[in-house]
């Protein structure tokens, strides 16, 4: 029969999906109840100060998942977002976060992460919350992360910026009013101009 910290703990990493060790700390349940359900097979260990259910359903986002239980206050942009929105064939090897320019670099741990620093109405707008595997995650919309694909086009590569743009267009994923909007708010309208003028 499991005591009732146990029963709280595994209710809040069925409800979560992913658990921190800092959320199981402000319930008042003591961290050695999560070392006593890892040693037990109830709970897994996935990452620094991350666990979930072993038979918890795993979704080709989890890594996303992970990102923002690790840095709540995270954006998933770039190559992450893109790959998100199915408007890119690349397969990025780190989850791209951005953050406030005035945040802390997270710690080192698991998914590797790929830190970008934004601020203002670039770090702000265009953001929407998706859950993925109970985890709310908070994601740049499809028209904003194309903006900053061309914003980063030296990190990411113009084709990249490029082929996210005519695939998201060709799915109408956003509007040309929408597109020039983040466009103006990313500081690329100039750039971005002729391939918008080649779109219509």
């Amino acid at each position: 029969m499991n005591s009732p910290r146990t029963e709280q703990l595994l209710q809040l990493a069925r409800k979560a999906g992913v658990v921190r060790a800092r959320e199981v700390k402000e319930q008042g349940i003591h961290p050695e109840y999560l070392r006593r359900l890892c040693q037990q097979g109830r709970l897994m260990r996935i990452g620094r100060g991350l666990y979930r259910l072993p038979d918890a359903d795993i979704t080709q986002h989890h890594a996303l998942a992970q990102a923002c239980k690790r840095v709540p206050k995270g954006v998933i942009c770039l190559l992450s977002a893109l790959r998100f929105h199915d408007l890119t064939t690349q397969m990025p090897r780190e989850v791209w976060m951005a953050i406030n320019r005035t945040m802390r670099d997270p710690r080192d741990g698991y998914p590797p992460l790929r830190i970008v620093r934004f601020s203002g109405k670039a770090l702000t707008e265009g953001i929407e919350e998706h859950s993925i595997e109970g985890v709310t995650a908070r994601i740049y919309r499809p028209a904003k992360t194309i903006a900053d694909c061309f914003k980063h086009r030296n990190e990411i590569g113009l084709d990249v910026a490029l082929e996210a743009l005519r695939e998201g267009w060709r799915e109408r994923r956003f509007t040309m009013d929408e597109i020039w909007r983040y466009a103006e708010t990313c500081r690329v309208a100039n750039v971005m101009r002729p391939y918008l003028e080649a779109l219509t």
